[in-house]
Formats: structure tokens, C-alpha cells, sequence
């Protein structure tokens, strides 16, 4: 498992006893994105989304499948979120949007009680932080087993509408479930997600996916070329990161 300080972009070394204590012993808030992040990206749940996007785009403007596509595509790089794109672009279908693509079968996504344990045992609050749906973010997450353990789930309609990784987004997030950033940690797949967070104190986890596994982001999703200054470790296995930063956090 790959799990380190990120030192630079490709370089992962397993992270001292003393950097995790240096690093997370004062951390009172624990923050999580959703997506590929507390499941991981070859569960075939993000394509299932993607796909749904797609249909929308087909429905709404009466277009080819290749053409919705395509603008899924282009709303999602200029944007940060199709959503986002439909909003500044076209109008506002938020409810239904979010209704629709997240109308998805989670049933093969398998409980992860190792997971579950280890967040139960994170001392403090526990929030997830998502440009999807707080509905989502809440059926995803009971899949997962992972019910009661968070306080809640800060979506995209809570940022209003505005998507990470921009800093109001952020802001919002930070006001309104009252975190101070100084004692917050934040994991997260996306490296530039993880930009404001440490700019503003937070202290930053990559999820990334293990190799030879499908990875089903984007590319510029994937990439971590330029997160080097943005990000404070590396994981490929959140579960036995969180294992491990308890067992220095109970010491």
C-alpha cells in the first residue's frame, strides 16, 4: 500500500509514526468527499452516475447520445460539475437533475465494515463534503454500512451550487457546519479538491486508486502532477491508512 507524506508528484513513502501524530493529533473535525473516495473508483457506481448524466442531457435537449455526451464533457471540464454548466448556460433543473442521475442500483457496492469501524473510531465529528447530493450521500454511504457515523452530508445544493474546488464552496462549507480548518482533515480523491483545503489550514489526504485497478475518473481527475504543494499524504487504501493513524491517535 502506498500511503506518505507526497514529497513529490510520483514519489509515495509510508509516513512516520511522528507525522501522523504531528500531523493529525489535533484534528477534531474529519471531513470526507464521497465519491471514489469512501468507495473506491473501480465499484462501477461513479460510471452508473456518468451514464445517467448523459440520458439527462439526451432528454432535456432532444440530442444523440454522442452529442450529450460531448457536452456532459464540456460542462463538467469549464464548470467543474454538468450541473454547474446547466446553470450558467441554459437554466436551472437542480431537483430534477440531481433526482435523476443519482437514481441509480447501489446494490453491488458491498458493505465495508473494516471502513466503518475505522471511521467509528476517529475522534471528533465526522462530515461528508460532496458535489453530489446529500440524498446520495446518505443512501451511499447506508451501502456501505457506514450509517450514524457522520454528522451529516454538506451537498451541492448546501454550497449553492457552486462545486469544489472552488474557494466558495468551501467557505460555505466551513460556515455553515461551523469547522474550523485549522483542526480539520479532509480526504479526498481529486488533488486539486484539495488546494483550498490547505491553503485555508486543513490537513490533506489523496485517495487514490491501487494499481491495476480500473479507475474510471476522468484523467484530469486522476492526475496528482502538480498536487505535490496541495496535498500532506497519500493512500491507496483508506481503510488501513485510518487503521493506522487511530492506532497513534489511542496511544
Amino acid at each position: 500500500m502506498a500511503m506518505a507524506p507526497l514529497i513529490a508528484p510520483a514519489e509515495f513513502r509510508l509516513p512516520s509514526d511522528e507525522a501522523l501524530r504531528a500531523r493529525f493529533g489535533h484534528i477534531t473535525t474529519w471531513v470526507f468527499d464521497l465519491d471514489n473516495t469512501l468507495y473506491p473508483p473501480d465499484s462501477g457506481i461513479w460510471p452508473r452516475i456518468d451514464e445517467r448524466i448523459t440520458l439527462f442531457l439526451i432528454e432535456l435537449f432532444g440530442i444523440d447520445g454522442l452529442s450529450a455526451r460531448a457536452l456532459h464533457k464540456h460542462y463538467y471540464s469549464r464548470h467543474g460539475t454538468t450541473l454547474r454548466g446547466l446553470i450558467e448556460e441554459h437554466f436551472d433543473q437542480t431537483e430534477r437533475f440531481l433526482e435523476f442521475v443519482h437514481d441509480i442500483d447501489r446494490s453491488g457496492l458491498k458493505p465495508d465494515p473494516i471502513l466503518a469501524r475505522e471511521v467509528g473510531r476517529l475522534p471528533g465529528r465526522k462530515l461528508i463534503f460532496t458535489n453530489g447530493s446529500r440524498n446520495h450521500a446518505i443512501l451511499t454511504a447506508s451501502q456501505l454500512g457506514l450509517d450514524g457515523l457522520f454528522e451529516d452530508a454538506f451537498d451541492i445544493v448546501a454550497a449553492g451550487l457552486t462545486p469544489k474546488p472552488t474557494e466558495a464552496a468551501y467557505d460555505a462549507f466551513l460556515e455553515r457546519c461551523q469547522v474550523n480548518p485549522h483542526t480539520a482533515a479532509m480526504f479526498e480523491d481529486v488533488a486539486r479538491n484539495l488546494a483550498v483545503p490547505k491553503a485555508k489550514g486543513m490537513t490533506t489526504t489523496l485517495v487514490t486508486t491501487k494499481a491495476g485497478r480500473l479507475d474510471h475518473r476522468e484523467a484530469h481527475d486522476r492526475a496528482i502532477s502538480d498536487a505535490a504543494d496541495v496535498v500532506d499524504f497519500v493512500t491507496d487504501d483508506l481503510s488501513e491508512f485510518l487503521a493506522r493513524l487511530n492506532s497513534h491517535l489511542t496511544d
